[in-house]
């Protein structure tokens, strides 16, 4: 934040908010490094709010069916969130969004600092961290153990508010 902060003052993104910052460094693909400061404070902000203490277990509700509709089942949703994070080479982040056109759930995988939010196609509900960071001091190298895990943190409750705002 401290580095963004210092890359927008004086300059006209002073005064907008981080989506836009981001939004507008992304320089049609070929991100800046205030791109890269706006969107990892988005995303590791949009990251830490899909988690809580005591959360886990499996959503409920609109979102429940909803991954049954699009996935076939909360299992075979789990598989292709877990592949897209276990298969995003180096650094990135595993996203769970609602397409804007059709309104179904889609799982996608994304480099760097790179969001669905940049393509305007679809709108996160859930992300993974799969930078080495989010993991490393608990499991090492080993990714699929951080995956697994993550399973157990994933606050279905703020999904599913994010997930309404969608469907609206």
């Amino acid at each position: 934040m401290n580095n963004l902060n210092g890359q927008i003052k004086d300059t006209d993104m002073d005064s907008m908010d981080v989506v836009e910052i981001m939004n507008k460094s992304w320089n049609n693909g070929s991100p800046t490094p205030t791109f890269n400061n706006a969107a990892q404070v988005l995303n590791h902000t949009f990251f830490w709010e899909s988690m809580a203490p005591n959360a886990g277990g499996k959503p409920t509700g609109d979102l429940a069916a909803a991954i049954d509709r699009d996935f076939g089942s909360f299992d075979e949703f789990k598989a292709q969130f877990s592949a897209a994070g276990a298969t995003q080479f180096g650094s990135g982040w595993a996203w769970l969004s609602v397409n804007n056109e059709t309104k179904k759930l889609e799982v996608s995988k994304t480099a760097n600092a790179e969001n669905p939010w940049v393509y305007g196609t679809a709108t996160p509900i859930l992300t993974m961290d799969v930078w080495e960071h989010a993991y490393y001091i608990d499991v090492r190298n080993r990714r699929p153990d951080y995956i697994a895990s993550f399973f157990d943190l994933i606050n279905w409750n703020a999904v599913a508010d994010r997930y309404a705002k969608c469907i609206i």
